[in-house]
């Protein structure tokens, strides 16, 4: 019990099949210890910009954890849902209340658009209905245990009403993945928050890198002042939104601002979207979950969402493009929709004006037309004049390098990963966040994997064990060692001896006995000749009924029970079930094996009770393998002695009598012939007799070094050196004189003791590897029976009950067929 618990080493294995040094699709697959957790599913638009899906199987999935309802982390999962096996495993997905209300309505939105024109359809809107009900909602804060070992738990992200970051625990390792998060508390969300726990990986956004963005109060003046501008200029101000997120707070604060300038109040605020007006009644459903400013308003009857100032057009038909005006539209990105058209059709007016207001991708017409082009280029491919001002305010609820840089501090994970983000600004902050931790003491690792390149983090685990029960009672001494049942539940393990598993588990033991009857068209005799080729030792005998039983590897017993069929029957367990498999391929093809054609040619005994090997014998063919095996690997390998020139301790005088009126008894010809062979009384290979050591040696120098009879000088040399070493090192090892092996590598030295296969060496690698080698040698020597002792198991009847009892040898010969 003494000594340092056993370390062991676990691997966390991330793989991104989106969002993996790019922005969008994003997609974090989590697997560990036989779980598998899914974070973010989401997509661009059209099939090619889904995540790569079939880069895993679905059914493993225990959980899909979705952030929050942009589509570039939420748009796939009706397709993973529907369209995979996903439905085929026990897999649940999860959200927040506020998260699942919007998300069908977004989602109704996206099959609409994604869907006209098009014969290729990801889903229709009646799957998107059908896995929508299949959706869990979660609260913040409620902790989810999806299975033993495996939960987890939602908490304020920001960045967009019900968005969340989730605390994953796999297996005792906790992963925080923020999903798109904002540490900035806006005019209605709250800020992110710290967890309470601190994670071991923590997988954050890098969408803006190194980047430290203005203080919201600054640029809210400034875009304020900007629109008050263009407006005084007789422009029309476009901002490009996403239908939800950024959109609601922009409306808050134009609301507020029109509200506290008369002279704007002329001027309209068209938000173009049928879709943000439906959703705009679940933002006033969820005001409980916003921050204090919001919740406040609301107590005093002042609902923030019932804007004042601003109108929902549904469409441009009824759109009166007259004078200045603010027209909120989507998608942020222009790409199509209201914002493009507006966009082609206010670019020639200089006294127009667009303010990008958020995050903008590479390729987009967002990203493209904040380098001032003199033309942009329409959806239909004409060239249009670009004379309206281009400014670009950002509002994304997305943390800057200032805020993801204190989250981190904050957090102290050992691990970072970076996602969600493209490479430059990926890049960026990670060198940042490297020379920002160059001086910690605790080892900070940062990583940026790329898509579909699997990340394998390592962890190491001291495990320990409560001992519990009768167990407890009586403190083990140091050193000593603790029989009891090791139960492991959620990952943490306790010990309790048998007796006590009901009262503290509540589990109970069963044993599964198997029976196999195989038909045979063989002598008893020949089967029991077979088994022994195979295994070696086999017990024979007859059970309390009579009926002759062999007994394999102490564990499988083989019934003869009629004159052409046999039963066997074992404990059900790993390896007994191996044996029995064995067993069983073994008698199948005992009647089509050219042996047994041979041995039945004419009738005779197979010899099963031949007189076994003497231990002298054993020994001297098991030091002449291990003396083939070493010269294989080493080269040269000679026989000397080894310890100081007293002789080996002598046997007591009563046990040397004894051994000798054992050799004496069995001092009679063996069943081959060899009448000049003594047999002598097994000896183990850690024990065997200084008589036999003393015939080894030169059995082994005639199969590892028999002179040719011409010898040279190098030969001499060699021996002489050989000698000396020997001198050296070996005369320094304890014991009597004995005979050793002698092998050198190098510069290096080791004897292995023919007396007991002990392995002595200055060089501890060489020594571990000559203990190897030497377990493999012996291994090949040995029969099964021999090599692998099996353990029949006690608490059933199996070896107890008449079924299957041996009782006494075979004394009846069957002829062989």
């Amino acid at each position: 019990m003494d000594g340092d618990a056993p370390v062991t080493e676990d691997k966390l294995r991330i793989e991104m099949l989106g969002a993996g040094q790019e922005v969008g699709r994003s997609c974090c697959v989590l697997q560990f210890k036989g779980f598998t957790v899914v974070c973010d599913a989401g997509a661009y638009t059209g099939l090619a910009a889904l995540p790569f899906i079939d880069q895993m199987d679905w059914s493993t999935v225990d959980a899909l954890l979705i952030t929050h309802f942009h589509l570039d982390h939420a748009a796939a999962l009706t397709y993973i849902m529907e369209k995979t096996n996903f439905k085929d495993g026990r897999g649940k997905v999860y959200m927040t209340h506020p998260t699942k209300a919007i998300y069908r309505f977004l989602m109704s939105d996206f099959v609409r658009i994604s869907n006209a024109g098009s014969d290729r359809m990801l889903f229709d809107e009646e799957e998107m209905l059908a896995s929508w009900r299949e959706i869990e909602a979660v609260d913040y804060h409620q902790e989810v245990i999806v299975s033993g070992g495996l939960r987890f738990t939602p908490y304020h992200a920001g960045h967009v009403l019900g968005a969340c970051m989730f605390m994953v625990e796999m297996a005792g390792i906790r992963i925080l993945y923020t999903g798109d998060y904002s540490r900035e508390e806006d005019r209605h969300l709250v800020q992110a928050e710290v967890p309470p726990l601190r994670p071991d990986v923590l997988i954050c956004e890098s969408t803006y890198g190194a980047q430290s963005l203005e203080p919201r109060l600054d640029k809210e003046m400034r875009f304020t002042s900007l629109i008050h501008s263009i407006i005084n200029r007789g422009g029309r101000v476009l901002l490009p939104v996403f239908v939800l997120g950024r959109a609601q707070e922009l409306l808050l604060l134009l609301d507020e601002y029109w509200e506290a300038h008369p002279e704007l109040h002329s001027v309209p605020i068209y938000y173009a979207s049928s879709l943000a007006r439906k959703c705009i009644s679940v933002y006033q459903m969820y005001i409980h979950t916003m921050n204090n400013h919001i919740r406040s308003r609301f107590n005093r009857r002042d609902n923030p969402f019932v804007f004042k100032h601003v109108s929902n057009l549904r469409s441009l038909d009824k759109f009166e493009d007259k004078g200045p005006c603010v027209m909120m539209a989507s998608p942020g990105f222009m790409q199509s929709g209201i914002s493009r058209d507006l966009l082609e059709r206010w670019a020639p007016d200089k006294r127009n004006g667009v303010i990008v207001s958020g995050y903008s991708v590479e390729g987009t017409m967002a990203r493209s037309i904040l380098s001032d082009p003199d033309e942009i280029i329409g959806v239909n491919g004409q060239r249009i004049p670009r004379r309206l001002s281009v400014d670009y305010i950002s509002f994304s609820a997305h943390v800057d390098y200032t805020q993801n840089s204190r989250f981190i501090d904050e957090v102290k994970a050992k691990h970072i990963v970076l996602v969600h983000g493209e490479l430059k600004n990926m890049s960026s902050l990670r060198a940042a966040l490297q020379s920002r931790y160059s001086d910690r003491a605790d080892e900070i690792k940062i990583h940026t994997p790329r898509n579909c390149e699997p990340l394998y983090l390592t962890f190491r685990a001291d495990r320990t064990a409560k001992v519990i029960g009768a167990l407890a009672n009586k403190p083990p001494a140091p050193g000593s060692v603790v029989d009891g049942l090791l139960v492991s539940k959620d990952f943490s393990y306790t010990v309790l001896a048998p007796e006590d598993l009901v009262e503290f588990t509540g589990l109970g033991t069963n044993t599964i006995v198997q029976r196999q009857r195989v038909a045979l068209n063989v002598g008893w005799e020949l089967v029991r000749w077979h088994l022994q080729g195979m295994y070696g030792h086999v017990d024979a005998g007859v059970d309390t009924a009579g009926v002759p039983t062999l007994r394999v590897m102490n564990v499988i017993d083989i019934k003869h029970v009629a004159e052409h069929e046999l039963t066997l029957e074992w404990v059900s367990s790993v390896p007994n079930d191996m044996v029995a498999d064995s067993t069983i391929a073994l008698l199948l093809g005992i009647d089509s094996c050219p042996a047994s054609v041979k041995m039945t040619m004419q009738e005779h005994a197979c010899g099963c009770d031949a007189k076994p090997r003497s231990a002298h014998d054993e020994h001297v063919m098991e030091v002449e393998q291990l003396s083939a095996v070493l010269e294989s690997h080493f080269g040269q390998v000679e026989v000397v002695d080894i310890g100081s020139d007293e002789p080996l301790a002598q046997k007591d005088e009563e046990d040397e009598q004894t051994e000798q009126a054992e050799q004496a008894e069995k001092a009679t010809p063996d069943a081959a012939g060899d009448g000049d062979t003594a047999d002598v009384a097994p000896a183990a290979a850690g024990d065997v007799d200084t008589a036999d050591v003393a015939d080894v040696a030169p059995a082994a120098t005639s199969a590892v070094d028999a002179p040719t009879g011409d010898t040279s000088m190098e030969d001499e040399s060699a021996g002489q050196a050989s000698e000396a070493a020997a001198a050296d090192y070996g005369a320094s090892i304890s014991g009597g004189r004995r005979p050793a092996l002698h092998i050198v590598l190098d510069e290096e030295e080791a004897f292995i003791d023919l007396t007991t296969l002990t392995v002595y060496s200055r060089s501890e690698s060489l020594q571990q590897r000559l203990e190897r080698l030497v377990a493999t040698a012996h291994s090949t020597t040995h029969s099964l029976a021999d090599t692998f002792q099996l353990i029949p198991a006690g608490s059933t009847m199996l070896f107890q009950g008449p079924h299957s009892q041996v009782t006494e040898p075979i004394k009846k010969e069957i002829a062989a067929p």
